[in-house]
C-alpha cells in the first residue's frame, strides 16, 4: 500500500485502530538539513515491522522500525534522534540516540507513539441487560461486538437460554480472558454440566463467571449491566499484563546497523544461515560477495 501524505497516514492509523491492530505512529518533529524528510512527515509501523508512510529514506526507515517495535514492546513513547556519529550532542536523558551511516549526514528527530487496541467486549444477547451493557461499554471507549469474536478480551453471554452452551464453548475455545454468563445459579449449573458432557475440561469451566457481575444484591436488568461492566473493568486492571515477546534484533553484516527481526525485515540466506539488513543496498552488496561479510555473524540465525 502506497501512503505518502501525513493525512493519509493518519487515516491508515485510524483504520488499524478500528481493526484492533497494534501499531506505532512515527512523526518527524525536527530536521537538520540535509535530510530527505521534513517536519510533520509521518508513518505507521505495524506489529510485524511494516512501515507505511514517509519518515526518510533507507537510512532512517530501519531505525524507525526498530525503535517503533521497541516502543510497542515497552508500551511507552520515545523521541529518537537519528544522525551521523557524533551528532547527538548533549541530548536529554529521555532522547534515544541512533547512529546512521547515511551520506547526507542530516539529523532527524522522530517522536514514536505506540498505539494498543482498545479492549473488545463481545456481548451476546438482545435483552435489556445486554443492550445497556453495550451502551455503557461504548461510553467508556471500549469496542463492542454483538457476536463471538476470536479477538475479544472479554465475552458476556446474555442470551437467556438461547444457545448459551454454544457461545460459551466458543468463547472458552478462543481464550477470552473474561467469560461471563448472565443466568441464575441453577441455570448456570445446568449450562456447566452440559459443557462438561461435551468434553470441556474443568480448568476451562472454572473460568466461567456466573452470575456475571459484582454481587450487589437483587438488581434490575440495567443495574445488572452496571455490575457486569464494573467486574470486567476490575478484572482488566487486576490481571497481570500480558508479557510481550522479547524483540529479536540482528546486526547488518555490511553496515553494522542494528535492525529488528520481523516479518517485513530484509534478509538473505547464505550456507544455511540467515542474515538481516537495514536496506536493499546492503543486501545487494552482501549477495554480490558474501565471503566479505560472513565473519560478522553475530546476527546469523540457523
Amino acid at each position: 500500500m502506497s501512503v505518502r501524505s501525513p493525512d493519509d497516514v493518519l487515516l491508515e492509523a485510524a483504520r488499524l485502530s478500528a481493526e484492533g491492530a497494534r501499531y506505532a505512529l512515527a512523526t518527524v518533529v525536527r530536521v537538520e538539513r540535509p535530510a530527505s524528510t521534513r517536519q510533520g512527515d509521518r508513518a505507521v509501523v505495524t506489529a510485524d515491522g511494516a512501515l507505511v508512510g514517509w519518515v526518510g529514506g533507507a537510512c532512517s526507515e530501519p531505525i524507525v522500525v526498530r525503535e517503533a517495535l521497541r516502543a510497542l514492546e515497552e508500551g511507552e513513547p520515545r523521541l529518537v534522534r537519528i544522525g551521523p556519529l557524533g551528532s547527538g550532542g548533549r541530548a536529554a536523558s529521555d532522547v534515544v540516540l541512533a547512529e546512521s551511516s547515511c551520506a547526507s549526514e542530516g539529523v532527524v528527530e522522530v517522536l514514536i507513539e505506540p498505539a494498543r487496541p482498545r479492549p473488545l467486549l463481545s456481548i451476546l444477547g438482545q435483552g435489556p441487560a445486554a443492550l445497556t451493557l453495550a451502551r455503557l461499554t461504548e461510553a467508556i471507549g471500549w469496542r463492542v461486538a454483538t457476536e463471538i469474536d476470536a479477538r475479544a478480551d472479554a465475552v458476556v453471554v446474555a442470551t437467556m437460554g438461547h444457545g448459551d452452551e454454544d457461545f460459551l464453548a466458543d468463547a472458552l475455545g478462543y481464550g477470552a480472558g473474561y467469560v461471563g454468563l448472565v443466568a441464575s445459579s441453577r441455570r448456570a449449573a445446568a449450562v456447566v454440566d452440559a459443557l462438561r458432557e461435551r468434553g470441556v475440561d474443568e480448568e476451562a469451566l472454572a473460568r466461567i463467571r456466573s452470575p456475571a457481575g459484582l454481587d450487589l444484591g437483587p438488581l434490575e436488568q440495567d443495574e445488572i449491566a452496571v455490575a457486569i461492566l464494573a467486574e470486567i473493568v476490575a478484572w482488566r486492571h487486576a490481571r497481570s499484563p500480558a508479557k510481550e515477546p522479547m524483540l529479536a534484533e540482528a546486526i547488518d553484516p555490511v553496515c553494522g546497523m542494528t535492525v529488528a527481526i520481523s516479518e517485513s525485515a530484509l534478509s538473505a540466506v547464505h550456507e544455511g544461515v540467515t542474515y538481516y539488513f537495514c536496506a536493499p543496498g546492503c543486501r545487494r552488496r552482501f549477495e554480490a560477495d558474501p565471503s566479505a561479510y560472513v565473519l560478522r555473524d553475530s546476527n546469523a540465525l540457523r
